[in-house]
């Protein structure tokens, strides 16, 4: 290998070893925060790694939050015992002790996932509008919300596969008059933004008693979305015509091939379609916080944003927590489906 040529891979693989850092480093600190007791998520200098400090007060040997330090003597610092469940304010113990007094380790807050998850639903749920949902002192589990967003998300990925692969069958591989305008018009709706359509979808919703269901988060799915049909008609026309007119010699009906052939045929785009939009649905924010008013029907990324609003301040270190257990399941599925996903891209698109 000629010495530019190792210069130039060893610069390339040096930018996306940075790019890869980079792009890395929100979600280590996200991790590392999630971990962290509250005082130490906007210390300041910022530290990386949770520690714990530990101190003998009153003859027992016990967890502390450091204060602030003392002026006069210096080294030392002010101390208060670490507060428990069911310890007032008023109960713990202060000290002034030396910074040799006081053991600092590594210890990452485990249980901030577990109380994070457990305080999610909040201590009451009355819908916006000003109608209680449920009781005054009732509380919406986490799995509640994990299950309305399975639900919106499976049906709506088991709806755009089936209805996206009929249109752009009809699309590739149909000859009809009309056609190409049609289809030159259903791409034109991808310049259509969300927000223009709110208003419109949110009548239509409410003159069917959608609101506040879940319907209108995964039915509409079912009626095709411009970008899918075109990545599958991409892909239905890297298909050779061959196989349709063998099978038509046979007998078969246009609903036999596309059942039998094509769609066997195009496991890597339809896959890829149920993942965009399993993770589109995953992460959807807008369309629930616009048809939902039940905490009860919230999905993850509402509940998300509403635990992040509950009285009381921000606590940090939980809000972390529940992100990284909304965010680690759709990093875990890209994980098992980055082969499908990747090459149902890489082979989308090959025909004009």
């Amino acid at each position: 290998m000629q010495p530019h040529s190792i210069l130039a891979r060893s610069a390339v693989y040096t930018l996306l070893l940075a790019g890869a850092v980079i792009f890395l480093f929100p979600f280590l600190w996200l991790v590392s925060t999630s971990l962290k007791p509250i005082e130490q998520t906007m210390s300041t200098p910022p530290t990386w790694l949770p520690r714990a400090s530990y101190a003998t007060l009153d003859g027992r040997r016990t967890e502390v939050t450091l204060d602030h330090p003392v002026a006069d003597p210096p080294g030392y610092w002010h101390v208060t015992e670490r507060q428990v469940s069911g310890t007032q304010p008023d109960q713990l113990t202060s000290a002034v002790l030396p910074v040799t007094a006081i053991e600092t380790r590594i210890q990452p807050r485990w249980d901030n996932y577990r109380t994070a998850l457990a305080t999610m639903g909040g201590p009451g749920t009355t819908a916006r509008g000003g109608t209680t949902s449920l009781g005054a002192d009732a509380q919406v589990s986490f799995f509640t919300f994990l299950g309305n967003t399975l639900l919106v998300c499976v049906l709506g990925a088991l709806g755009a596969v089936f209805s996206n692969a009929i249109i752009a069958y009809g699309f590739s591989r149909i000859r009809w008059r009309g056609r190409d305008l049609l289809f030159g018009l259903a791409l034109a709706t991808m310049m259509v933004p969300f927000p223009v359509l709110m208003v419109p979808l949110y009548g239509v919703f409410k003159g069917l008693s959608w609101i506040g269901t879940l319907k209108p988060l995964w039915v509409p799915a079912f009626f095709g979305n411009a970008f899918y049909i075109f990545l599958l008609r991409q892909f239905f026309r890297t298909i050779p015509e061959e196989l349709s007119e063998a099978a038509r010699i046979d007998g078969c009906s246009e609903w036999t091939i596309f059942w039998r052939i094509i769609l066997p045929l195009s496991k890597p785009a339809l896959a890829v379609v149920a993942l965009f939009h399993f993770l589109w649905g995953w992460n959807d924010f807008m369309g629930p916080l616009l048809f939902l008013t039940r905490k009860h029907t919230f999905t993850l990324a509402l509940a998300l944003q509403n635990y992040q609003s509950q009285g009381g301040g921000v606590q940090w270190h939980y809000l972390m927590a529940a992100t990284v257990v909304i965010i680690l399941p759709v990093l875990v599925l890209f994980f098992f489906t980055q082969k499908t996903f990747i090459q149902g891209i890489v082979t989308t698109g090959l025909k004009g």
